[in-house]
């Protein structure tokens, strides 16, 4: 029987970046926009807050766009500071080597096995859907699922016990699925 284990978001990742007031790492979006109209050209910006000192960073979004070449719901959401928007904005690669950011997605999400009955099992068959693009290793996300260490896993990896068509041993941010056999 395959389970499906979700890796989810539990909330916004931090942002690394420096910030030009105290030399901190780390910023935290809480889903505010800025939007500025000049004549008929638009600047958008993310605002992002430093973790240690509160200063505000603008991560740019939109640089001098048109006003009709933006899409009128996505200018509502920015109007309406809307996390959701924010947290699809921090996924776009494009925005973040724009801005020069990372992002650290230490804490910020949670893996969801449906319940613990594929534990007693002698064959355990796992596909591992991502509602976001979040980089965990899978050794992780195995050991935390199936409550096995870490060291554990490795050696079930290296006995063969545990196969995968990915590899297991660097990150990922996208959907896999493996086959235990204890």
């Amino acid at each position: 029987m395959l389970n499906t284990w979700v890796v989810a978001p539990t909330c916004l990742p931090a942002v690394l970046r420096r910030c030009h007031s105290c030399a901190s790492e780390r910023f935290r979006a809480n889903g505010k926009f800025r939007v500025n109209a000049n004549h008929k050209l638009l600047d958008a910006w993310l605002l992002v807050l430093c973790t240690r000192c509160g200063d505000t960073a603008k991560l740019t979004v939109l640089e001098r766009a048109h006003v009709r070449s933006v899409r009128p719901e996505l200018l509502d959401r920015m109007h309406d500071n809307d996390p959701g928007l924010a947290a699809e904005l921090l996924q776009d690669p494009v925005l973040r080597r724009r801005n020069h950011i990372a992002l650290d997605w230490d804490g910020a999400w949670r893996l969801d096995t449906g319940g613990p009955d594929h534990m007693d099992r002698e064959v355990i068959d796992v596909s591992v859907r991502f509602a976001a693009r979040i980089p965990v290793r899978p050794v992780r996300l195995i050991s935390e699922g199936c409550g096995l260490s870490r060291a554990e896993v490795e050696r079930l990896i290296a006995a063969g016990k545990l196969v995968s068509a990915v590899r297991l041993g660097g990150r990922l941010s996208g959907d896999f699925s493996f086959l235990l056999k204890r």
